[in-house]
Parts: C-alpha cells; structure tokens; sequence
C-alpha cells in the first residue's frame, strides 16, 4: 500500500484508515438481534363485550328492604352489640355504624330475609 502512512503538517506519521469493508445484507441480517418482520394479517374484528350477568337475588333484596325495616334490623343489632360490651358509654356511634355494616352485608348475602 503506497498510502498506508500519511503525515502531519509537523511531520509524524499517522496510519491512514482503510475503507470499511462491504458486508453482504443477507450476513447482516443473520447478526441481527432483532426478530424477522412478521407478515401483516388481517385483524379479527373484536368480540362484542359480554353483558354483565343480572344482579344475584341477595344484592337484589338488599336494595328491596324499606328503610323502616332496614333502621329497625340496624336499631336492634345495635343494641345486642352495645350489651355485648356492657353498654360502654360514648360507644354508641360506632355501635350503630357497626350494626350497618354487619345489617347491610347480611342483607347482601341473602342470610336477613325483609
């Protein structure tokens, strides 16, 4: 190679670069690491969404109970929860709100008939 060195303009002597060397496409793409395109196919047209199954007959009653009714059931879970604890004063509230909460879940579950 008669251009394998060139030299500065203060005279030291640099390795000239050689061409980059031509690569066949197909030995390149078999270094690749990404995965081979796949062919493009016509998409399925999306299902209808299924409708939501009717409401179960225990969260139907729940909705069905008068609201006397459902204040008395809570009135008197109340107070078996209050003696359950010797009628503690200042309770009382979280007395009621756990007889709600106790009321509305046996509702729920169909285990309180209205």
């Amino acid at each position: 190679m008669a251009n394998a060195t060139k030299t500065k303009s203060k005279g030291t002597a640099v390795a000239a670069k050689a061409p980059p060397k031509k690569v066949a496409k197909a030995a390149v793409a078999a270094k690749s690491t990404k995965p081979a395109a796949k062919s493009v196919v016509a998409a399925k047209p999306a299902k209808p969404a299924a409708k939501k199954p009717a409401k179960s007959v225990a969260t139907r009653r729940a909705h069905e109970v008068p609201t006397e009714q459902r204040r008395n059931y809570v009135e008197v879970a109340a107070y078996y929860i209050a003696e359950g604890h010797g009628f503690t004063p200042g309770r009382e509230l979280a007395d009621w709100a756990e007889a709600e909460a106790k009321i509305d879940r046996l509702l729920r579950e169909g285990l309180l008939n209205p």
